[in-house]
């Protein structure tokens, strides 16, 4: 009986192997048969390639002029949810000049190295013009990864949670509008989103007042639109003082290239100081000498 079945299973293969060949014979010679009575036309379509939807392409002096439009543009009160996913509307920023960068959190490079550099020039211009005297917005535009907790791990990862910085989140319904108003552009691509990398500088009303370019950019690009709006600029129900006061300081609040900060010049006082004593000096000289030559002509 186990001789039997041995010899069963060894005499099967090469019928089995002779099946098979018949019928991949029969599958060749039909496709041979199709082939020669489809239409021409018919044969080109099935061996023709299928077109391919293009992609739309990043172009740099199209989003550069798209950015550069979006000057003197009023925003809309746009909504977005903060990293403790409590709701915010950008209304709530009026007051006083804003920084909006748009990141995504999922690009482990530039997007990191940008607000790492922001945040170094946003601490300049807060030693300059006082902690309070503008507010730090990020707003994450991948609206499928860019959620509250994600912006506020991208906050701790680039050392800007404890910095009075707000990490917001926005609907994809919102986005577009949003994007419009900034005249921001982003494509996807394989590895993320090409982007024009821009800081958008937006002024105690809501208008957007300048643009900010670069990974790494100059402090004075970004701290010298800053100054005006906080400095140079009189807000409603301000004393003439205080008015007084930031012209002062605007004026002697000068840029430092070897120290890349700020600092108030006391010069200008100084300057003045000297000025007042010497004009002072001059004329009670020449009134000595009116009154030495009236005696003179007297006697």
């Amino acid at each position: 009986m186990k001789r039997d079945a041995i010899t069963f299973k060894y005499n099967r293969t090469p019928i089995t192997n002779h099946n098979t060949l018949m019928r991949l014979s029969l599958f060749i010679i039909s496709l041979l048969l199709l082939s020669n009575t489809l239409p021409v036309n018919a044969v080109e379509y099935l061996s023709a390639e299928r077109p391919v939807k293009a992609q739309p392409q990043f172009d740099y002096d199209i989003a550069l002029k798209t950015s550069q439009s979006a000057i003197g543009k009023q925003l809309a009160d746009h909504k977005f949810i903060n990293a403790k996913g409590e709701p915010v509307s950008l209304k709530q920023f009026r007051g006083k000049p804003l920084v909006l960068s748009m990141v995504y959190t999922s690009c482990y490079q530039i997007c990191p190295m940008t607000t790492r550099h922001l945040s170094t020039v946003v601490e300049k211009a807060r030693d300059a013009m006082g902690d309070d005297s503008f507010s730090v917005v990020v707003i994450g535009f991948d609206t499928k990864v860019d959620t509250p907790d994600a912006m506020q791990y991208f906050a701790n990862k680039q050392g800007i949670s404890d910095k009075n910085w707000n990490l917001l989140s926005i609907d994809e319904k919102d986005l577009d509008a949003l994007i419009k108003d900034l005249g921001f552009l982003y494509y996807p691509t394989s590895s993320g989103y090409d982007h024009l990398i821009q800081a958008t500088i937006i002024d105690a009303e809501g208008k957007v007042y300048r643009q900010v370019y670069g990974q790494v950019f100059d402090t004075p690009l970004l701290v010298d639109p800053l100054l005006e709006l906080v400095l140079g600029r009189p807000q409603p129900a301000q004393s003439f003082l205080s008015i007084l006061s930031n012209k002062i300081k605007l004026f002697c609040t000068v840029y430092d290239p070897r120290s890349d900060g700020y600092y108030f010049d006391y010069s200008f006082f100084v300057e003045i100081f000297v000025g007042i004593t010497v004009i002072f000096g001059i004329v009670m000289f020449m009134r000595r000498e009116l009154k030495k030559g009236r005696k003179q002509s007297k006697a």
